[in-house]
């Protein structure tokens, strides 16, 4: 007999329309489209999605993720990732594990990686370790 899928629940998607025009400090858990204007602090476990006509500005941005298609001023700190869509503006610094940035967005400040294994170094690997790695494989 075959297993029935199980429907994953979608978290709850709190909106602030077109027309909402906000000013003070947010606090959500789950997930926060802004569609409007935002002005204020954002202290916040959940998500945060700024849409493609949105404004927030902002003196602290504390969320777990961040997806910007709109235009954000202030300083983010993102416990997971922060993704930058292709049109948006992002002014002020950005700290995150993750970090996208799609062509076409305007970005302005200095960028910190968090929870980065400091033991890791991709990109300055001995040349004679690679060699070596090349030729057990070979072998």
């Amino acid at each position: 007999m075959p297993m029935q899928e199980e429907k994953k629940k979608e978290p709850p998607v709190v909106t602030l329309g077109k027309e909402t025009s906000f000013s003070g400090v947010l606090k959500f858990h789950e997930t926060l489209r802004v569609q409007g204007k935002f002005r204020g602090t954002i202290e916040a476990s959940g998500a945060l999605i700024v849409d493609k006509e949105a404004e927030v500005t902002a003196d602290r941005i504390d969320v777990s993720s961040l997806v910007v298609h709109g235009s954000v001023t202030g300083n983010v700190y993102a416990q997971d990732k922060v993704d930058m869509m292709s049109g948006a503006s992002v002014k002020g610094d950005v700290t995150a594990s993750r970090l996208r940035i799609a062509d076409g967005v305007l970005f302005e400040g200095q960028c910190s990686m968090i929870n980065v294994d400091k033991e890791v170094e991709i990109f300055s690997r001995p040349t004679e370790e690679i060699k070596a790695e090349l030729l057990r494989k070979v072998t």
